[in-house]
């Protein structure tokens, strides 16, 4: 069966996003942006929120860039066709590989793990993830940890009342001071 997986750059005190909205501090270095294009590799499909989803459109048209560099381009071939579930109840439409959710997210992962292929089921957006895990739907949570604190903003983790143990399976540490961390949900 389909594992579902949760990952997100997080800042030290456990933020995506910074209270102004910003991310910039999680820009990955070569060694960073190289695993993440590895970690890719092992998704099947991604489901995704609106402001993720729009923040991740460049890498539709990436490819297209005659000044960017092969690794950069390496990860666009592995994006642009990856399929992609938005969930989103503002958006009309949505670009490339990608479409509206038909349905809510335990509907779309209980779907993805019923058809036949490989792949994990990749969650993004820490709104969309909060509704998955508390349906206790994800298998994985997997943090790159950068070495800021932001003091506020979107939490990695979400707001609810529920104990989720889990079990450390790998950890890696970057030269430029961030840390992967990867749960495995005990069940």
């Amino acid at each position: 069966m389909r594992s579902v997986t949760y990952s997100m750059n997080v800042s030290l005190d456990g933020y995506i996003v910074g209270p102004d909205g910003r991310f910039d501090w999680s820009e990955p270095d070569d060694d960073v942006f190289r695993f993440w294009t590895d970690e890719i590799r092992d998704v099947g499909v991604h489901l995704l929120g609106r402001r993720l989803y729009e923040t991740m459109l460049y890498w539709e048209t990436a490819d297209q860039d005659p000044s960017l560099d092969a690794a950069t381009l390496e990860w666009a071939a592995l994006w642009k066709p990856l399929p992609k579930v938005v969930f989103s109840t503002s958006l009309p439409a949505v670009q490339g590989n990608a479409r509206l959710a038909y349905g809510g997210p335990a509907q779309e992962i209980e779907r993805w793990r019923a058809e036949p292929g490989e792949g994990e089921i990749a969650i993004g957006g820490a709104t969309l993830a909060a509704e998955v895990a508390a349906a206790g739907l994800i298998d994985e949570y997997r943090a790159m940890v950068y070495p800021v604190l932001v003091g506020g903003g979107i939490p990695f983790f979400p707001r609810h009342e529920r104990r989720v143990d889990l079990e450390l399976v790998e950890t890696r540490t970057f030269g430029s001071g961030v840390v992967y961390l990867r749960h495995r949900v005990a069940r």
